[in-house]
């Protein structure tokens, strides 16, 4: 057991040590689909910044309306494009604007992959669970378009 948690520790240490230096000092997002939201994001190296709209499908045809804001994390940097694309793992509060979530606060966890297709445009696909009191936890996509500038 020891082993193993000294293993994962290891690992983990490593990726960060490893992937510090790939990603660009400051990068500046507009995020124009749901994945974090429709607004801005602002990462530093690992650590992402996010704030704004957040439409979501439950059930087909009936979106639902959040703000949103939140962290990601940034990790196991791929290609060798000025802004590398890679994995995700994020933590977000939301505030229900719509439906029966209106003026509920709500926790999004999220995890998923972001795809520089050319220079700053760039797609992500993620899955979101959504847990607000009361309710039951919900698992939906995240697709998103966004486009970077890095500085």
């Amino acid at each position: 057991m020891q082993k193993n948690i000294l293993l994962a520790v290891l690992i983990a240490v490593t990726s960060i040590a490893f992937a510090q230096d790939k990603f660009p000092k400051n990068t500046f997002s507009l995020n124009a689909f749901r994945n974090p939201s429709v607004g801005l994001e602002y990462q530093r190296k690992q650590v992402s910044f996010h704030a704004g709209y957040y439409p979501t499908n439950f059930e087909s045809g009936v979106t639902t309306e959040f703000l949103k804001a939140g962290a990601t994390y940034w990790f196991v940097p791929v290609g060798k494009k000025e802004i590398p694309s890679s994995f995700y793992g994020g933590l977000s509060y939301l505030r229900g604007m719509s439906r029966d979530y209106k003026a509920e606060n709500a926790l999004g966890v999220e995890a998923g992959f972001r795809w520089y297709v050319w220079k700053g445009l760039n797609l992500r696909i993620g899955v979101i669970a959504l847990a607000a009191e009361g309710k039951d936890v919900k698992i939906n996509p995240t697709p998103s378009i966004s486009y970077s500038f890095k500085f």
